[in-house]
């Protein structure tokens, strides 16, 4: 079993910038790839970006490629999503989510992930 809590989220100005954490249990971080995806209200949960467990390539959704950067320590079992030019529609719950061990079909897609942080809110204000 594998728990994640993320951190870093709050109330910031369009334009400004945020980095989220999401810190694993257990001993074996680097064998699962790390999504972040957002949800808003009244809306789908959403993907935003991936990390496989596999190698360095990163996966974004267009809204936001080229403004957010995932990244992952494994010595730290901590990963990141760095977000720049922070515009008010990114305004979400922000979660992060492991994957089963070794995998990375589906990256993009909900159901790969079994295991899902509580969520922290992002703000962005114009």
């Amino acid at each position: 079993q594998v728990q994640l809590v993320e951190s870093g989220g709050g109330l910031v100005q369009a334009g400004d910038s945020l980095r989220l954490s999401c810190t694993a249990s257990g001993r074996t971080f680097s064998s699962y790839t790390m999504g972040w995806f957002r949800q808003a209200p009244g809306k789908e949960r959403e993907f935003v970006a991936a990390i496989p467990w596999s190698g360095p390539v990163t996966y974004y959704a267009d809204s936001v490629k080229g403004r957010f950067t995932i990244s992952r320590d494994n010595a730290k079992n901590t990963a990141y999503l760095q977000m720049n030019s922070l515009k008010p529609e990114d305004k979400a719950v922000y979660y992060c989510a492991a994957s089963a061990p070794r995998t990375v079909l589906g990256l993009t897609t909900t159901r790969m992930y079994p295991y899902w942080g509580q969520g922290t809110q992002v703000t962005v204000s114009s």
